[in-house]
């Protein structure tokens, strides 16, 4: 199955037409249609992908699970659906919830700067 016939599989299953879909990504007019022949780009693979609630890598045939999580044996789920980018240290990807936790800090430290 390819790309376009992936993404015309899980609109179906979602109920959803392709020009739904097309419009709900913000792409051009019909341009899902064209990926029966052209290659999509990523940003807007991305946005389909979202949409659907799937992963590019599901649409882009490279796995066969449709879960719009990425999944790391030694990590916590990413959200890879998310507009928020992947934060990472050390070339791992830092976890959601230790995120939380920088931007609670950073939060309570500049609410304390504001009342000096």
């Amino acid at each position: 199955m390819n790309t376009f016939e992936r993404i015309k599989s899980l609109a179906k299953k979602r109920h959803l037409s392709l020009s739904q879909v097309n419009d709900e990504a913000n792409l051009g007019n019909r341009s899902i249609y064209n990926w029966k022949t052209k290659s999509p780009s990523i940003n807007s693979l991305k946005k389909v992908a979202k949409v659907l609630h799937t992963s590019a890598d599901y649409l882009l045939g490279t796995t066969d699970d449709p879960s719009p999580v990425a999944k790391d044996d030694k990590h916590p789920l990413i959200d890879i659906t998310s507009d928020e980018p992947i934060y990472s240290y050390r070339g791992k990807p830092v976890p959601k919830e230790y995120l939380d936790v920088i931007r609670n800090l950073m939060n309570s430290d500049i609410s304390k700067g504001k009342d000096r």
